[in-house]
């Protein structure tokens, strides 16, 4: 028995060693993690100009972590990035998900606007395997560029079977956010990404994939939003309304056929008589406007400093303007229904 028992354990050694690694595909789309400076001690620097290939080159280790192929998707500066790459992103994701050509997905993205890619992603994804998304705020030739280790802990997490049915995520600087609360909050610093209203959702260190907390929020699959065969998506803008603003850019909207307004309101969603007035008249002529607010953090309530009832104005609950946006334009893909329109904001 005893060379049996032996042989067992041997067999079993060499099975585990070749245990096959998690399939991650990369979808490169440009940005500062792909950017390249004239010189190592200077910030300025060209987005979009490293391929994939080299972008993993840099990263020592990664290919222990799983078996990892790229693709270029886009090469752009995230200030660039469009609804059209965004539809091919969701198209590709949901394609390599649904052929089985990976485990999970890591997105390379410029951070100006990574947390819109990032939630249009999670309300469109239609599979519940990891995405991940991240990117830098040094370009790939500067001093203690940060890329490369965002680069490893996005791998890292969606590797990790710890993140499958947790929507789409933002890994940066070794924390892991909920791809709908995640914002931007610095212009320069490495820690530029946080989640103002909740946290991270985890941690990730070391290779190790810590997560504690679980958002509430219905995300991909669970989602009415199947883009699946559509070009394009209503026109929605924001109007920012600041100290004496006038309402013109409301106007504005409304004259060029856009089929909603998220109004970048003060405090809670407020704004002056000048705004209300123009608000109004867009929504008698049948445009959605919801208020939002250009503070940082907290949520927007219906029936407050504003008679939404009265005036037929929606609320963003605790989405910013630029990500109530969004969930507008997919919103508008189902329904006209204000009742309907309203419980998305307060579901997804």
């Amino acid at each position: 028995m005893k060379p049996l028992f032996a042989l067992i354990i041997v067999l079993f050694v060499c099975l585990t060693s070749f245990a096959q690694k998690p399939r991650i595909i990369i979808l490169a789309t440009g940005g500062t993690i792909a950017g390249e400076g004239a010189s190592a001690d200077r910030a300025a620097y060209t987005a979009g100009k490293v391929p994939i290939k080299s972008l993993l080159a840099a990263v020592p280790g990664i290919e222990k972590i799983a078996d990892i192929t790229g693709e270029q998707i886009a090469n752009v500066g995230s200030q660039d990035m469009t609804i059209e790459i965004w539809m091919k992103l969701n198209k590709r994701i949901n394609e390599i998900f649904t052929n089985n050509e990976a485990e999970g997905i890591v997105i390379t993205h410029g951070t100006d606007t990574q947390e819109e890619t990032a939630y249009f992603l999670n309300l469109t994804v239609r599979h519940d395997k990891p995405v991940v998304l991240t990117g830098s705020m040094r370009p790939s030739t500067a001093i203690s560029a940060d890329g490369p280790k965002n680069l490893y802990d996005a791998v890292t997490v969606a590797a990790s079977p710890k993140s499958n049915g947790r929507g789409v995520l933002v890994v940066f600087n070794e924390s892991i956010f909920d791809g709908r609360d995640v914002v931007k909050g610095n212009t320069t610093k490495v820690d530029a990404f946080s989640s103002p209203n909740l946290g991270p959702l985890g941690q990730v260190y070391d290779g190790k994939v810590i997560y504690y907390l679980n958002a509430v929020r219905a995300a991909n699959k669970a989602t009415p939003f199947d883009i699946k065969g559509l070009t394009t998506l209503p026109k929605v803008g924001i109007a920012y309304m600041d100290a004496d603003a006038d309402g013109g850019v409301v106007a504005h909207f409304v004259k060029e056929g856009y089929k909603g307004i998220i109004i970048a309101g003060v405090g809670n969603g407020n704004f002056n008589k000048a705004f209300y007035d123009a608000i109004d008249a867009a929504v008698k002529k049948g445009v959605i406007v919801v208020r939002s607010s250009h503070v940082g953090s907290g949520r927007v309530t219906l029936y407050d400093e504003v008679d939404d009832k009265t005036l037929g104005t929606l609320v963003s609950d605790d989405l910013n303007p630029q990500k109530a946006r969004l969930l507008l334009m997919l919103g508008l893909t189902q329904t006209s229904n204000k009742d309907i329109l309203q419980s998305y904001f307060f579901k997804y």
